[in-house]
């Protein structure tokens, strides 16, 4: 039996951890999760009652940092933890330091940004080289997170390429019980068609404000569409929403909060991710969500879809920041129709490359290697 403790900062619910936990179940590990949150978090409650080790630590931010470090060392040294494995900025810098401190041989971490603290936040970049010097093993969800760790000067040898996994399944089966929960949760206009989705927080490098601008010139051809954007906060909210004016109140729909993401998925006629480069997205959870719900999705390239996605064989690309090149892909799904073949061939794609078992078979190996 091998003792993990999963560390994970400021997050309230991720599908994924609970997808992971149940993968874990019976390949002979004993799983003891730390969150590190201002408040109790809806995840650990979902992983309480599934019997799971669970412990909430109260952070802030800075001010709880030697608290919370504290606290770390005292749990895993109560659980006589074998292996740590961190999950995002704060969980990293303090789980790895604590699991270093209490003499813990195993320390992973999974690098969930690429580009970012160098182009926006550079000050930040000195404690990704600080998390990656505490690490044994790093794990880079994608060949462009691999890049940008190895121009940090990270060893090669400690770096480990797994992609996130995902229930497939659990995107396109979805009863029209829940469909109707989110409609009426949300009041989603029945009569809207097509109907457009945006999933994506509202920061300059996701690129909304460039499908604004494309769907304000589609609803002059289809004035029954409606705009569904999702998970709608973030720090370029107030330039958002000076754009959303420009638009009819009545065409869009703006979404905090949706735990339901795979009913959202089933809800859109076609979908929309344009990140502005191709590396800002470290990952792109949504790429693989969106072909797992089998959706016409309108893609530019970034994090894992440069590794699979083919303009016409499993989705439509569009340039980055081009609001033209989005609204003559709209127009094209639409009147032209979204190849079925093209479709089926993104949903093959994913379940066979990100499905949930391979992802677990890989983690296990680095667990136990």
């Amino acid at each position: 039996m091998i003792n993990l403790a999963i560390i994970v900062s400021n997050l309230e619910s991720a599908k994924s951890f609970e997808w992971i936990a149940s993968g874990l179940g019976d390949r002979g590990f004993k799983q003891v999760y730390i969150f590190l949150n201002p408040l109790n978090s809806q995840l650990a409650e979902v992983l309480k009652r599934r019997g799971l080790a669970i412990y909430q630590i109260r952070y802030r931010g800075k001010k709880d940092i030697v608290k919370a470090l504290w606290s770390c060392c005292r749990i895993i040294l109560k659980e006589q933890i074998d292996v740590v494995h961190t999950h995002l900025f704060d969980a990293s810098l303090i789980g790895l330091a604590a699991a270093r401190i209490v003499g813990i041989k195993k320390r992973i971490y999974t690098r969930h940004h690429s580009t970012i603290h160098h182009q926006y936040f550079p000050r930040a970049v000195k404690y990704d080289r600080l998390i990656n010097s505490l690490a044994t093993d790093i794990i880079a969800i994608s060949k462009n997170v691999r890049k940008v760790l190895l121009k940090e000067r990270v060893n090669k040898r400690k770096l480990h390429l797994i992609p996130h996994g995902f229930a497939i399944e659990d995107f396109h089966e979805v009863s029209d019980e829940r469909l109707e929960l989110v409609r009426k949760t949300h009041i989603i206009p029945k009569g809207a068609n097509p109907m457009v989705g945006v999933i994506a927080r509202f920061t300059h490098w996701k690129g909304i404000q460039f499908i604004i601008p494309a769907f304000k010139e589609f609803i002059k051809q289809y004035p029954k569409a409606h705009m569904l954007l999702a998970n709608a906060k973030g720090d370029y909210y107030d330039e958002i929403m000076m754009l959303l004016k420009e638009l009819p109140g009545s065409c869009y729909t703006l979404i905090e909060f949706e735990s339901d993401l795979a009913a959202l998925y089933q809800l859109f006629d076609l979908y929309i991710h344009v990140p502005i480069d191709d590396h800002s997205e470290a990952f792109g959870q949504t790429y693989v969500e969106a072909l797992a719900a089998k959706k016409p999705v309108i893609f530019s390239l970034s994090g894992i879809a440069n590794e699979f996605i083919r303009d016409g064989y499993n989705a439509i690309v569009v340039d980055y920041q081009d609001s033209t090149g989005i609204l003559n892909a709209m127009n094209r799904i639409i009147s032209d129709g979204y190849n079925d073949k093209c479709k089926e061939q993104g949903f093959l794609d994913v379940q066979e490359r990100f499905n949930l078992p391979l992802m677990i078979n890989r983690l296990e190996k680095l667990y136990k290697g």
